[in-house]
């Protein structure tokens, strides 16, 4: 076969794959287009692909890899990057007292507009965790997320005298994604600064992290009808396949559910997540909601009272959150095993369409146990 043949062959086959890859571009969702374009920009050196560490010295400071901002991504969509981290080299005891995430230009690594920031995770690996800690008993008991900032909240303390312990050279997983609700003509790379705080004081008392978050039933036969009956609690799931889960009768829940215009209350009991045994002493708070969220609730049934009520502010002129409330206390406050809790949330959606949401709270209580075993 001549050369030229094979050329021609060639490059038929680069053209069809061209297109076929446009064509299942074309089809993907603004999150996995987003995912896709991330790769190619890194694996290809167009966009700087790497975690650059800035300092370990009782803050471990990172800043992330350039996302490029091209048009609107919504909450949960944007171009996001993932970094494992060590505190320390040794296995020191570290106390983690405070998260912060920040905005930056990509060239000038000044702080802009924390409107670009989506969420950060802090997850934890709950098998090495425990087990340096002696607390093999609590490995796979709830989802090993140690806190989430996001939008609104991008800086979180917990009380003073009260950390988060944790062996230095244990792993974190850290995530950080990227938003843009307002600028649909953006065209720009920007970075997220992460930083973590941590003490190795020996006379600090430990929290334990606990995920609590609104679940609600939807049709999984036809989980995309609408409309709703408005009086009802359920939702419309933004998708099927990520935040949905099975409340073991046969039904079937969402994390992330679609909510239409004007005001609504939801609301979903989280007694089974936050599994008290006899009494717990609650100390902290972060809150991850989405906007148009107006409040977010952690209500004690038995009591009629409210625990913790997380109020937000929404920007004014556009999209976005000015400032979400977090809980910081270091008297605390009791909560029991015998009482019903539930997790409540208003939303007003101002705007013209349907807009997605979430309602978490990362509750941090007095871990009696493991001060016991440290001392």
């Amino acid at each position: 076969m001549r050369k030229s043949k094979i050329y021609k062959i060639l490059g038929v086959i680069v053209l069809l794959v061209g297109i076929g890859g446009g064509i299942y571009y074309a089809q993907l969702s603004n999150r996995h287009k987003a995912i896709v374009k991330t790769y190619l920009l890194h694996a290809t050196g167009i966009t700087d692909g790497d975690w650059v560490i800035e300092s370990k010295t009782n803050t471990y400071k990172m800043i992330s890899p350039s996302f490029y901002i091209d048009g609107i991504y919504k909450s949960m969509e944007g171009p996001k990057a993932t970094n494992y981290v060590q505190l320390t080299t040794d296995s020191t005891l570290v106390w983690i007292t405070s998260f912060e995430v920040k905005a930056l230009d990509s060239k000038t690594k000044q702080h802009i507009s924390n409107d670009f920031i989506c969420h950060m995770n802090v997850d934890f690996n709950d098998v090495n965790y425990y087990t340096n800690l002696g607390l093999k008993d609590r490995i796979g008991t709830q989802y090993p997320r140690m806190t989430s900032l996001s939008h609104g909240l991008e800086k979180f303390d917990l009380p003073k005298g009260y950390g988060i312990p944790m062996k230095g050279n244990d792993f974190l997983f850290v995530t950080t994604q990227s938003l843009n609700h307002n600028l649909p003509d953006e065209n720009r790379t920007i970075k997220h600064e992460v930083s973590i705080s941590y003490s190795k004081e020996k006379n600090i008392k430990p929290l334990m992290s606990r995920t609590i978050y609104i679940q609600l039933p939807y049709d999984k036969k036809d989980p995309f009808k609408e409309p709703l009956d408005p009086a009802s609690n359920q939702c419309i799931p933004v998708e099927t396949k990520n935040h949905s889960y099975p409340d073991g009768n046969g039904n079937m829940l969402s994390g992330h559910w679609v909510i239409p215009k004007g005001k609504k209350t939801y609301q979903s009991s989280v007694d089974k997540q936050l599994h008290i045994k006899d009494s717990l002493r609650l100390h902290a708070a972060a809150v991850h909601v989405h906007p148009f969220t107006t409040s977010i609730t952690l209500f004690d049934v038995t009591a009629n009272k409210v625990v913790f009520k997380s109020n937000v502010i929404n920007h004014k002129n556009s999209i976005g959150l000015t400032k979400i409330d977090a809980l910081s206390s270091e008297e605390g406050i009791w909560m029991y095993e015998n009482h019903e809790y539930i997790l409540t949330m208003d939303v007003n959606n101002t705007s013209n369409i349907q807009q997605d949401m979430m309602g978490s709270m990362f509750l941090f209580f007095y871990d009696e146990e493991l001060d016991g075993k440290l001392k």
